[in-house]
């Protein structure tokens, strides 16, 4: 089965789920969402490493660790950001301006660098005060455009509701990247809106693997010099079914399994 055929099929499988508490979004997210702080995290920052991440969400440290500083702060932040999440996630709580800017704050926390917490001013969970651009096409709102603008994203996404919600989240990420509406901290806060925006239409979250970060960032490159979404699109439901891949194969098994008691059932009647 193609990894395109896969994510539709895991929507299947996660709306099965019928999350309705907290405990039920740990108990289908237990790994996911190691995988997907690791992965969101080392696509920007190389001194992150998976056993680091595993063990700040298992155990909240880690021992003997040699390593860089931020990669820790950085990834604390990830299980502190789910954590401030997830309740939030069951509720169905509307993305808006304040909870962009909390989920910045959470995961920008102590990483900061000088120049922009004191030179520039700039703070976690504050809009950029100076014009940053990005990639080659140097795209970016400029810095008094942002608010008006990301509330123009939010009433646009909002029309999604009864569309294609994968399309919607992807769309959500692209613009939200386009606009680049803080001085750092963009990529991640983007990957981590368009899971909390599936996840609250019911769909399951992707993990945007770190060795595909090439062909991920070509794909918001179309987007930036075409406003070409289905490259994007295309690049996350393959995600997603790859991100999903090992549990709808343990559900399969689950139900071959079932499937063969059963009929060792029938013979012996």
């Amino acid at each position: 089965m193609e990894l395109y055929e896969m994510y539709e099929k895991a929507i299947t499988l996660w709306q099965s789920y019928s999350i309705h508490t907290t405990a039920d979004l740990d108990k289908y997210l237990d790994n996911f969402r190691i995988l997907f702080a690791y992965h969101s995290g080392r696509i920007e920052n190389e001194n992150i490493t998976y056993h680091d991440t595993r063990e700040i969400f298992e155990n909240g440290r880690v021992q003997g660790f040699t390593g860089s500083p931020r990669a820790l702060f950085e990834q604390q932040n990830q299980k502190l950001c789910y954590e401030y999440l997830k309740e939030k996630i069951v509720e169905k709580e509307s993305v808006s301006l304040a909870l962009i800017k909390e989920i910045h704050r959470i995961l920008t926390s102590g990483t900061y660098d000088e120049r922009r917490y004191i030179v520039n001013e700039e703070r976690p969970g504050e809009f950029k005060k100076h014009d940053y651009v990005t990639g080659i096409h140097e795209v970016g709102s400029n810095a008094e455009d942002v608010e008006d603008d990301l509330n123009d994203l939010l009433e646009e996404i909002s029309s999604f509701e009864s569309g294609d919600i994968l399309k919607a989240s992807v769309y959500l990420h692209a613009m939200f990247e386009y606009i680049h509406p803080f001085a750092d901290g963009n990529g991640k806060v983007g990957r981590t809106l368009m899971n909390y925006f599936l996840m609250i239409h019911d769909y399951p979250p992707i993990i945007v693997y770190e060795e595909d970060k090439q062909e991920y960032y070509a794909a918001l490159l179309k987007f930036d010099e075409e406003e070409e979404l289905d490259s994007l699109y295309v690049f996350m439901k393959n995600q997603g079914g790859k991100t999903w891949n090992r549990t709808l194969e343990m559900a399969e098994g689950v139900k071959r399994k079932r499937k063969g008691f059963e009929e060792i059932c029938r013979e012996t009647e």
